[in-house]
């Protein structure tokens, strides 16, 4: 069952076109990300959906309601925002008090030291948040976002500004919110490895239009080149071969680095190891290389940018 579906959504600001008759929808129990660059109209589709921005034209409904309108729907979401929407000179266990009372939670204390383990800060409940690392407030951000068990998650931009340890802190707790809650969850990020590792689908958002919106698997199948590193013997050998495949018709693109060249192929070909040992280049190794989803991201953008 889809929880979330965008129909033919379109926004103007003045004369300015930011999203243009977009389509797409989210499944019950999927993690979506939502995936763009910078100002490509990620924050205002968002925006839109949480009830917070009138379209100017199309439909956005989660679980078949228009937020803008049902107080009832609004209270099954919960929302994480660039700004973590934290007191800092209340304590941890104050912050997620204040927010369960107004969303009149049952048996507060139970759900807020549950939040409190399942987000690993615990230990560090009556400290306050003012001295909290930015990894930390956005795990307790996250956890006031589930105070009262929303059903769908919204995430924007939820590890922007936070160092690789505190993003891998912040990616690893919603694979696990994913799992062993099963909640929907909506990211909204323009980090592709995050995207990557941890979405179902992605929808690519450029230019106010949807692009692609597929799984990542599907997109290396559907956009990716084929990527081959070739090693070869030594230095000579490598400027050699490095000659002689940059000149091939079928090779898109050539790079060099060190002993190690990488080419990415228009198609796939079984001739590179007899084209190079016929002209006496002597080859360490050979292989394949699966692409990455920003590899993709930045074909698709470039195709969809000409």
């Amino acid at each position: 069952m889809n929880v979330i579906e965008i129909k033919n959504l379109t926004k103007k600001f003045g004369d300015k076109v930011v999203l243009n008759g977009i389509n797409f929808d989210v499944a019950e129990g999927e993690v979506f990300g939502y995936l763009g660059p910078n100002g490509a109209g990620k924050t205002t589709t968002m925006r839109i959906i949480l009830g917070l921005l009138n379209p100017t034209s199309g439909e956005a409904l989660v679980m078949g309601r228009n937020l803008a309108e049902d107080d009832e729907a609004r209270g099954r979401i919960g929302v994480v925002l660039e700004n973590d929407g934290l007191y800092e000179d209340q304590t941890a266990y104050d912050n997620l008090d204040y927010y369960a009372q107004l969303y009149d939670v049952s048996k507060r204390k139970e759900r807020i030291e549950e939040l409190l383990k399942f987000v690993g800060l615990y230990d560090l409940r009556y400290e306050k948040v003012g001295a909290f690392s930015k990894g930390m407030k956005r795990k307790l951000a996250i956890a006031r976002a589930l105070v009262h068990d929303p059903e769908i998650l919204f995430l924007d931009e939820p590890s922007a500004g936070l160092d690789p340890e505190a993003q891998r802190m912040v990616r690893e707790l919603i694979v696990n919110l994913s799992k062993e809650s099963g909640k929907t969850i909506f990211l909204n990020s323009h980090n592709l490895d995050e995207v990557q590792r941890i979405c179902d689908r992605t929808a690519i958002l450029h230019r106010g239009k949807i692009v692609v919106c597929d799984t990542v698997e599907n997109l290396r199948e559907k956009f990716s080149k084929p990527v081959v590193l070739i090693t070869a013997g030594d230095k000579r050998n490598t400027e050699r071969a490095f000659e002689i495949l940059s000149s091939l018709d079928f090779v898109y693109d050539c790079e060099k680095e060190g002993r190690t060249i990488k080419l990415t192929l228009r198609e796939e070909r079984q001739s590179l190891v007899k084209i190079l040992t016929e002209k006496g280049i002597e080859i360490e190794e050979i292989r394949k290389e699966r692409r990455s989803l920003e590899d993709i991201y930045l074909e698709i953008v470039g195709e969809n940018g000409k």
